[in-house]
């Protein structure tokens, strides 16, 4: 009996052992399956509308509608050849017709401004085109005519025969700093409708040689051809730049792009709407920055201000007595730190008033009061 009590105890081990086993490492082989860890998953929104942490889809949602994509064709007149006048040439060949006009297709972008069909735009974009397609977001096209342009600022305004278009909703500037994100929208390469997403690199940017006129937001936000004249908005929406040139060496970006800051762009887009062209005031010199080498050769005790290296004859400089070789020093009582600078605060004076100019001559302060002039516009050459 102590036998038969022996074995059964060994027989039940042995298999309580098999059973463990299959079940640990072939549970399907006894019809059980494994445990399934349980996952952590985010809860579904009750809506579209729900806030998303750290999306930045209401901004989106917001100014997409406002950046419409500009298709500009333009007619390149071939030259005729000089043999083609010559009388032997037609004697023995004949007349021969002039040659048909070429035509190149560009891109771009804008930003509707007012619901009555004003688009801002970058003047580049738009610059010898023979006709002007704008693109809306809901895929609706208009042609464009040209209100008015700024080829100085790089700045453009067209308008299409709509009205209630979604106008996008002007930012502050001053609120603007460095480091706060901000979005790209426009139709780099033609791809369509595109939103890439940065910083506030820097501001006041100038000296880039892009444009006569330079105070630009740097911002890493993608920026690649066809996003010209596109939006730059903040985690808002608002519109706070034009997007405008990139730094590249390749043609892509390279995490270096300028707009111009909306309150620049919004100064220039309303005297281009009243007036159809931008007055900015001039007094006819060519100013150089003063480097430490002239500084020392003119005997000036710093670099500050701008060097007069000429002057227009006839021009407000002229009759007022500046003379080449004259260091402006503050216009109004502003300082001038080098020749952007006293470009910018002359530009902003109103033609025909008069205005306080402090320089510099030999070791002498001279005070002169100077009537204001128009800006010349500038002659665009095109080939």
């Amino acid at each position: 009996m102590h036998r038969l009590w022996l074995i059964f105890a060994q027989t039940v081990t042995v298999a309580v052992a098999i059973l463990f086993v299959l079940t640990t490492l072939k549970p399907e082989w006894i019809g059980q399956r494994p445990a399934i860890v349980p996952l952590q998953e985010a809860p579904a929104t009750a809506s579209d509308d729900a806030h998303a942490t750290g999306s930045f889809r209401d901004a989106a949602r917001s100014a997409l509608p406002s950046v419409v994509h500009i298709y500009t064709t333009q007619e390149i007149k071939m030259q005729r050849h000089p043999l083609f006048d010559d009388p032997i040439f037609r004697h023995f060949f004949g007349e021969r017709p002039d040659s048909t006009p070429q035509r190149n297709s560009g891109l771009g972008s804008g930003v509707i401004v007012s619901p009555n069909g004003y688009i801002l735009t970058n003047f580049h974009v738009i610059e010898g085109a023979a006709d002007i397609q704008i693109s809306l977001n809901d895929g609706k096209t208009y042609k464009a005519k040209v209100v008015g342009s700024d080829p100085e600022s790089d700045l453009a305004i067209l308008q299409i025969k709509a009205d209630k278009l979604p106008a996008i909703t002007f930012g502050q500037m001053d609120n603007l700093r460095v480091g706060d994100v901000v979005l790209a929208i426009g139709n780099p390469f033609g791809v369509g409708q595109t939103v890439t997403m940065g910083i506030v690199s820097a501001l006041g940017r100038s000296h880039l040689g892009i444009n006569t006129f330079e105070n630009f937001i740097q911002t890493d936000a993608a920026i690649n051809p066809g996003n010209s004249g596109g939006a730059l908005v903040d985690v808002h929406g608002n519109l706070v730049g034009i997007n405008t040139a990139i730094y590249s060496r390749t043609g892509g970006s390279l995490g270096i792009g300028f707009a111009i800051p909306v309150s620049s762009a919004r100064s220039i887009m309303e005297q281009i709407i009243r007036n159809g062209a931008v007055t900015r005031g001039w007094i006819g010199v060519e100013a150089q920055e003063i480097t430490p080498e002239l500084a020392e050769s003119f005997g000036l005790p710093d670099t500050e201000g701008a060097l007069i290296a000429g002057v227009v004859r006839g021009s407000p400089a002229d009759s007022s007595g500046v003379k080449p070789g004259d260091v402006l020093l503050a216009v109004n009582g502003k300082a001038v730190k080098d020749p952007q600078v006293m470009l910018d605060l002359i530009a902003a004076l109103t033609p025909e008033e008069r205005a306080a100019f402090r320089l510099r001559r030999d070791k002498s302060i001279v005070e002169l009061n100077i009537r204001i002039g128009k800006r010349p516009a500038l002659r665009v050459e095109r080939e």
